[in-house]
């Protein structure tokens, strides 16, 4: 089943378009990974999908409602959540206060705590720091953060920008494994990432941006063994 849909999507910053005339879907249940340089229009995509920016042309489905001029905090109640590039989180904020921040759509009590466990359960180390502050925390626990507070709205689409950026390697495998168990258990997840050779690995499909159009589509495989994608995205020439 098609669960988000992005037909001839363009975007404009002023007179210069980021995106062009960019298509393509996402079935529930895939992890479907968006690569490319700096500046191809990764988190311009993002953030038109999550509602914070306005497409100049082409139309945005999700489970099947054209939601292209839905409102940002709308769309997180009908079931998209991104956690931005950058984290994005409160820094003067508990945890626990970043979490509850992430439900505030929500009032289904009951599925709240069984999804405040949840996030506990795939961040170990985000119940072991309840009560401090997040801006004190490292780079590595903010984006586990980031993303436990995305859950907290019980989304069936979550968008990630960029969760391994400034990382520590044995950050950025831990992040990695636990996409894919969030995945595992139901969630639908469209990541941005330029660690292309992790997010292709762990992805069902991919498409490589560039300037704006994508340019190349595939299984995460086919595209991990394709020739130009290995030289100009991978390190391999």
């Amino acid at each position: 089943m098609t669960l988000l849909e992005l037909k001839n999507v363009s975007v404009s910053y002023g007179r210069i378009e980021a995106i062009h005339d960019m298509s393509f879907s996402v079935e529930e249940g895939e992890i479907v990974s968006l690569i490319g340089a700096n500046g191809a229009g990764k988190s311009t995509t993002m953030k038109t999908i999550s509602g914070i920016l306005n497409p100049t042309q082409g139309s945005i489905t999700f489970d099947g409602q054209d939601i292209t001029k839905m409102k940002a905090h709308i769309r997180v109640i009908r079931g998209i959540s991104q956690a931005p590039e950058g984290r994005g989180i409160f820094p003067g904020m508990t945890v626990l206060e970043n979490l509850d921040m992430g439900a505030f759509g929500r009032k289904d009590r009951s599925g709240m705590d069984a999804d405040f466990e949840r996030v506990f359960a795939l961040f170990p180390r985000l119940a072991e720091r309840k009560t401090q502050v997040g801006g004190t925390m490292s780079g590595g626990e903010q984006q586990m953060l980031a993303i436990g507070r995305a859950l907290m709205s019980a989304p069936r689409l979550l968008l990630l920008d960029e969760p391994s950026m400034g990382l520590a390697p044995q950050f950025i495998k831990q992040i990695f494994s636990i996409i894919t168990e969030i995945n595992n258990q139901g969630t639908t997840i469209l990541l941005v990432e330029q660690n292309a050779n992790q997010a292709l690995a762990r992805a069902h499909r991919g498409f490589v941006l560039e300037t704006g159009s994508i340019t190349h589509s595939g299984t995460g495989k086919e595209l991990l063994a394709n020739p130009a994608i290995k030289e100009a995205y991978l390190g391999v020439g």
